[in-house]
């Protein structure tokens, strides 16, 4: 079966409504974030140093992104610096050692590999100078000696356990260090866009949960891995692993993960804004349906074409280049775990009821 975009659901729902509001919300605080980029100037802290950054979970994928669009920078997880030697480190990124730039982003500042990274650079590198980039300003991040705090809007501390305006917002926090004035032009448009847009994503989102499917499969360029990352974690801890997600790159799937799919799993391909990249990714798009494996959702300006999928929803940055997308484009994604969460009878804003995940790590010994 084919659909084009549905009405608007009532949003009536009571479970959940903490992290539905936060989803809904990220349009109103992203200007607030990119104002907060500006007055607090961070690039004249990192201008000219070499950049490491990271952070843990949704954060890391998050410094992926940050580090694809700025020059000089390398993405690391937190939870791999604290295992990595000082030669493994000095082998990765030379320039670190004398003229480094550790630039740590987390949502609460509050997880022990957060705050113990930081301790084992200063040690290991004492040179290097400290960014942190952080929704919580009593965050135990935020108060370090010796470290520059970008602290963003209270509201992005997200109360749910799961990130989602947190994400989005230091997301766009860090991409607005190196592209700010680019992105400060683009946004009112964009957060136009979403707002009007909400209710009708929300709908598909609705409807595309009820089909009941077990298997979620994403798929992007690798410009746009991050946030495919994101997005399978998303629908992973907000139905507490009842939906199995993986992502993947449009020629990788051919690859062996095919073989993941199942005709109802749902396949979530979000096409590149470059037309040379969506000629391959339409071809494989006419190849999974064609082998009749899944429900295909296409988010992308392409007309409406039962070849290519099962339903099309607009995307929200289609003008940016596919390495700044992600703060936009994170938000169907949410929607579709937030409903995949409440149709496997859980609660979004705590999806995980036996404790298996907590909304900050539980402490954990560092070595």
């Amino acid at each position: 079966m084919t659909a084009r975009l549905d009405s608007g659901s009532d949003g009536g729902n009571q479970r959940g409504a903490i992290t539905l509001n936060e989803i809904r919300q990220q349009p109103e605080l992203w200007p607030t974030t990119l104002e907060r980029v500006a007055s607090s100037n961070p690039h004249s802290i990192v201008k000219d140093r070499a950049a490491v950054i990271c952070g843990a979970g949704s954060s890391a994928y998050a410094a992926s992104a940050v580090a694809a669009t700025w020059t000089n920078a390398i993405a690391i997880p937190t939870t791999d610096l604290l295992t990595l030697s000082q030669d493994e480190v000095s082998h990765l990124v030379p320039a670190f050692v004398s003229n480094g730039v550790l630039v740590s982003m987390a949502r609460s500042g509050e997880s022990p590999e957060s705050v113990g990274v930081i301790a084992r650079v200063k040690q290991m590198f004492p040179s290097v100078v400290h960014l942190a980039i952080t929704c919580n300003q009593e965050g135990e991040l935020a108060r370090l000696p010796e470290v520059s705090p970008l602290v963003l809007d209270p509201r992005t501390n997200d109360r749910s356990l799961v990130m989602t305006g947190s994400f989005s917002n230091l997301l766009l926090a860090g991409m607005a260090i190196a592209c700010g004035a680019f992105l400060t032009k683009q946004l009112p448009g964009i957060a136009a866009k979403l707002t009007e847009t909400f209710p009708i994503l929300e709908r598909i989102a609705q409807r595309l949960a009820s089909q009941s499917s077990s298997r979620l499969m994403v798929l992007t360029s690798a410009a746009l891995v991050p946030l495919a990352r994101e997005a399978s974690l998303k629908a992973l801890e907000m139905t507490a692993g009842r939906t199995v997600a993986i992502n993947e790159t449009f020629l990788g799937v051919r690859h062996g993960p095919m073989s993941f799919l199942r005709p109802d799993s749902l396949v979530l391909c979000v096409l590149s804004s470059n037309a040379e990249r969506r000629r391959f990714e339409e071809d494989v798009l006419r190849e999974l349906r064609q082998k009749k494996l899944g429900h295909v959702i296409v988010v992308g300006s392409a007309a409406f074409d039962s070849a290519l999928g099962h339903d099309f929803i607009p995307p929200m940055a289609p003008d940016l280049p596919d390495e700044l997308r992600g703060p936009f484009e994170i938000v169907f994604p949410q929607l579709l775990a937030y409903h995949l969460s409440l149709a496997s009878q859980l609660d979004p804003d705590n999806p995980s009821p036996d404790g298996v995940i907590t909304r900050v790590v539980q402490k954990f010994q560092l070595h």
